[in-house]
């Protein structure tokens, strides 16, 4: 059974729905991800605009797992940094090897893009240590505090 990295773009929207999936299982938030899907219409044009990244591990044409990352260019200098927003394997396909293979992916996306660097955030909790392993085999380590600041009317 082999693996394919597929880039998602604007005709891709069952494929990107089929991720939001995988994703609200994996995360254990099914009604955040499933719950109230955007428009057809609403993921043409974010899988076609230029921030946003989609990738899908599929095997035998069914999402396995993914990547959701966005593009962010830079003011102080002509390049642009990618954030790995959500990143997840079903747990079936897991220890596969398949979110180093996603990782690699966006590493040559970005690099295409012009970005200098990837960058992950990931919970300190029991339950993201495999997490956690696979970003310290990857990349490098960095202690950081992060903030949620409220816009008003939508706490």
């Amino acid at each position: 059974m082999s693996l394919v990295i597929h880039h998602l773009k604007p005709d891709d929207v069952s494929l990107m729905e089929a991720l939001s999936s995988v994703f609200g299982e994996a995360f254990g938030d099914a009604d955040t991800y499933t719950g109230n899907r955007p428009s057809a219409d609403y993921l043409r044009r974010l899988l076609g605009g230029d921030s946003f990244i989609a990738l899908a591990a599929l095997k035998n044409g069914s999402v396995v797992g993914g990547i959701a990352a966005y593009e962010l260019r830079k003011f102080e200098q002509e390049r642009s940094e990618v954030y790995i927003y959500d990143l997840a394997v079903s747990a079936a396909h897991r220890r596969e090897g398949i979110a180093t293979r996603l990782i690699e992916e966006l590493k040559r996306v970005a690099a295409e893009r012009g970005a200098y660097v990837v960058f992950v955030q990931a919970d300190t909790g029991i339950e993201d240590e495999p997490a956690i392993a696979l970003y310290t085999k990857l990349g490098t380590r960095e202690d950081v505090l992060h903030f949620d600041i409220a816009v008003d009317g939508n706490n």
